[in-house]
Parts: C-alpha cells; structure tokens; sequence
C-alpha cells in the first residue's frame, strides 16, 4: 500500500546522503519534496502541515547542525514524525473489571466488518479468551450467514437470533446478547453492527441505540484503508456522532495510495489498535506504529518476522533442532521439509523477504517470487522414501529419475534441489562450529598457514551467519533468513524448473553493513 510513498521518500533520501552539511536551502527542498509525497500519498492536509512544520523546527536544530551525518539525522527525524503521526506507543484493548468485555464494531457497508469480528474472535481466543460473536446487522443481505460461517471457522460461538435480511430488531439483539453471554460463561463479545453506503441520520441513530443498549468497553471504527481521505471524514462523523475509542486498518495490503492509513489517527485522535492485510482469518494483528514507519521508510520489520517465526515453529521443533545441532547430528532432508513447512505457515515468501532491512530495493524482484516453486521443492521431498530422505547419497540414477516422475518434476530439478540441500548441510555444520559445538567444522591449530590462506579464499562473499539469536532454527543470527537452502537466489538454476529472480543477498548485506559503518 505505501509502495509509492517508500519509494518518493526513499529517493528525497539518496540526494541527501551526498552532502556533509545542510543548508537552510537543503531543509527547505527537502520539506518541500516530502510534503508533496504525502499529498500524492492522499494524506490529509492537516497532517501533512503539522508533519512539515516539526521537521523544519527539528532540521534546524541542534540534532542537525551538529551532527557528523545530517542526513541519517534527517532520515531520523522523518521516522520518528511518522511514528508520531501513526500514534506513537500503540494502545491495546481495554477490557471490563467484570466480564463480560463488550466491542462494538462500527464502521460504513464493505469496509470489512463482518470479515474483522471474524479475525478479532479468533486472535482473542489464541489470546486464552472466550469470545462470543453478536450478529447484529440484519439489514445486509446474508450478514448473519457470513457472520455464522466465519464464526464456525475461528472455533467461536455465534448469537443469531434472527435470520436478518430485514428481519428482526438489531437493538434488541444487542441488548439479550450479554445476558446470553453471561449464562454462556463467554468474556468477550463482539458485536457486528450495520452499516451504509454512506453516512445517514438512521444509521447514526441505530448505531447510538445499540451502544445505549450494550454499553460497550471499546467502540472500535473499521476503517477500509483504500477509501482515502472519505474515510478520515467518516471517521470524523463516527466520533461525533457514536464516540470511537479505536480503529482498526482494513485491507492494508491494497495497492491504494494509502492516505488515510496516516491521517486517521491525526484527525480523530483514536489510537489505532489493529491491522488486517488479507482476507484470511489469520490476516490480522496488532498495529504497531513503529514498525509501521519502518516499513514505510524501506527499513524492514523483522521483530514481526520473528514473532511470526516463534509461532510458525512450534517448540518441540525448535528443540528438536536445537538438539541435533548440540550433539552435532547431521541435517536431513526430513529436517529440510519441517523447516519448509514451518516457514510456509508464515505466508508468501515474498511478504517475509519483504520484513527485511534494505528489500524495499528489490520490489519488483520479490513481486515475481512464485510459492508454487517451494510447493515443488515439498512434492519432490515427499516422493523420497523415509530412508532417501535420512541419507540422500544412495540416490542413484534410477532412484532420482523415480522421484522426478512421482512429483511431476525432471531429473535436472532433483538434481538441483539435492546440490542446494548439501550447502545446507554444510551450512548447519558451520553453525555448529561458530556456536563452539561438536561436529562444527573449526580447522584444528595443527593447519599450515598455507592451508588457511586457501581455506579462507573467496570467504569474504560469503554472508555471516551466527547463533539463533531467539530465532527458530534455520534463521541464523544478523540477519533473518529462509531456512538452510531456500535462499530464492540458489533456487535458480540455468534450464532448472526452479529458476527464481536474480536476488544477490550478498550484495545487499554488504550494503547494509556499508550504511550501518556510515551511521
């Protein structure tokens, strides 16, 4: 959604890099060409002006004027502005001293509601809650059905009394929902309200007399982030004419220009307490200001990447790993497809290379990632017998050209996926040597410096890898990466059926720890 607003910015920033001291003049064209980003961007106007007046007061500052890179100060002022603008610290739900805590979604027809009450059941109940959904828009067409299917798939109860299509007293329903909710033992209920196409006195009214009757500890606005700047407006009327304590982001992974995603909290000065990016249930999370401007300003998100990672990798994987590499066991294919599957559950490759400091420069290489390539790598692994997949080297020809045909690849893809697992082993025995383990690999003190000079040549290319750092296994230290041989770059092969974007991952971290030197 901020594709273009990350690159406008991204741009303003490499002319500023080039110069040891700035100029009243250099501010001044630099403000000006980031007020025109965030007006392109269909950011509100209000904001932009507030945005700008605090740069140019803190670009002229101290922080500036004395610092040894004015540039990488102006690059964080702007981050930390927009952290500003996007509401600072992050506020979480506010629940009911006495159960039951009551949420009450408003918010316009097709901004996403009923599709939010759906993820919010569902990431409460991960959160050890026992939400109960109220379907109470019973003017849509088959809103209650909607609401009742994706109740079905989050694992959470549905109150529908009413079978809605013009049927039934949404009030009414609202009001014997937290009755129903006490006998029911539930501590949370979500109740869906209706919505308009456009802002209308009844629909203010209904929404008024839902909240009267329900009495609600968080009335959150569900804002469609691709509207633009009819959404910060409706938001506005929302809270004059209900009282919103929060918004919640939909369909952030749209290609709008993303505008109202940083007014909102501007204007309505309602925290924004959540964000949905797909239509899947598990499509949805905690809204995080800082690592939202993070991305915004190309610079990753990798504490989200990890705790994406800490819940695709349960623990007994990560202990099951974590063992092999402290008795110095060899890396399997079995392991290999663990690892895959795991990381798959964290969603398309290109979104988790997309968290990832400095890959805002290689978007159009990460568009053109394809997952299907790693639905291959999974097929061919699985067409292996239990004891091809412990020792890879009994694969003979005939073996080879057997699991090719039993996973509709060639035999030059089985090939190429078997050269990319032996780097992975010796990858993992690398890990091992540089975590003082057994079966790592160190060159014993007896080596000729001879010996060391050949062993070190060509060393430098190659990317550091450490300990886990807090990662699952598979994700080695520094930087987050794919597990041991899913690196899409040593995917591709010439006429290989896995030939992937040319992603030269050694070129941009050495990059990166150019611009972490520079800084």
């Amino acid at each position: 959604m901020f594709d273009t607003l990350s690159d406008r910015l991204s741009g303003i920033f490499t002319k500023l890099r080039g110069k040891g001291k700035l100029t009243d003049a250099d501010i001044d064209a630099t403000a000006r060409e980031i007020r025109l980003a965030l007006l392109e961007a269909d950011v509100a106007l209000p904001v932009v002006k507030a945005f700008i007046f605090n740069l140019k007061e803190r670009a002229r500052g101290a922080e500036v004027s004395q610092a040894l890179n004015p540039a990488q100060q102006i690059i964080k002022i702007v981050h930390e502005e927009l952290i500003n603008v996007l509401g600072g610290e992050g506020r979480r739900l506010q629940f009911a001293k006495q159960p039951p805590t009551v949420i009450m979604l408003a918010g316009l027809q097709g901004s996403g509601k009923t599709t939010l009450a759906g993820k919010l059941s569902r990431w409460l109940k991960g959160q050890g809650h026992q939400p109960m959904l109220v379907a109470a828009d019973l003017q849509r067409p088959n809103a209650v059905n909607q609401l009742q299917v994706l109740g079905q798939r989050a694992g959470v109860d549905v109150y529908a009394p009413e079978p809605g299509n013009g049927v039934g007293n949404p009030v009414q329903v609202a009001r014997d929902s937290i009755e129903h909710a006490r006998r029911t033992a539930k501590d949370i209920v979500i109740v869906d309200t209706a919505g308009r196409l456009g802002i209308d006195a009844e629909m203010m009214q209904q929404a008024r007399d839902i909240r009267d009757a329900v009495d609600p500890d968080e009335v959150i606005f569900v804002i469609d982030a691709m509207v633009g700047q009819d959404a910060v407006q409706t938001a506005e009327a929302f809270r004059d004419g209900v009282g919103i304590t929060g918004v919640v982001l939909s369909k952030l992974d749209g290609d709008a220009r993303g505008g109202a995603a940083l007014s909102v909290r501007h204007v309505t000065g309602e925290p924004i307490l959540f964000a949905s990016t797909g239509e899947k249930l598990e499509d949805f999370d905690l809204f995080h200001p800082d690592r939202m401007a993070s991305r915004i300003l190309g610079m990753g998100d990798v504490l989200t990447l990890i705790e994406q990672a800490e819940q695709a990798f349960d623990e007994d994987q990560k202990e099951k790993m974590t063992g092999k590499l402290l008795a110095g066991e060899t890396f399997t294919l079995e392991d290999f497809l663990d690892q895959l599957i795991a990381v798959r559950r964290m969603g398309p490759i290109a979104n988790i290379l997309g968290m990832m400091p400095g890959m805002g420069q290689m978007k159009d290489q990460l568009a053109e990632l394809d997952d299907s390539h790693f639905d291959r790598v999974t097929a061919i692994i699985r067409s292996m017998t239990p004891q091809e997949r412990t020792n890879p080297k009994i694969l003979n020809g005939s073996r080879r050209a057997r699991i090719a045909n039993g996973s509709g690849v060639t035999v030059m893809d089985v090939n190429q996926l078997l050269n990319r697992f032996a780097d992975a082993q010796k990858m993992m025995k690398q890990m091992s040597g540089m975590m003082g383990l057994p079966g790592g690999g160190r060159r014993k003190a007896t080596k000729s410096p001879k010996n060391k000079r050949k062993g070190a040549k060509g060393g430098n290319n190659r990317p550091r890898t450490g300990a886990g750092g807090g990662l699952p296994a598979g994700f080695p230290g520094g930087m987050p990466q794919l597990p041991p041989g899913l690196d899409p770059n040593a995917l591709g092969g010439a006429g290989g059926g896995f030939s992937l974007p040319n992603l030269d991952f050694n070129k941009l971290m050495k990059q990166q720890r150019d611009n972490k030197d520079k800084s």
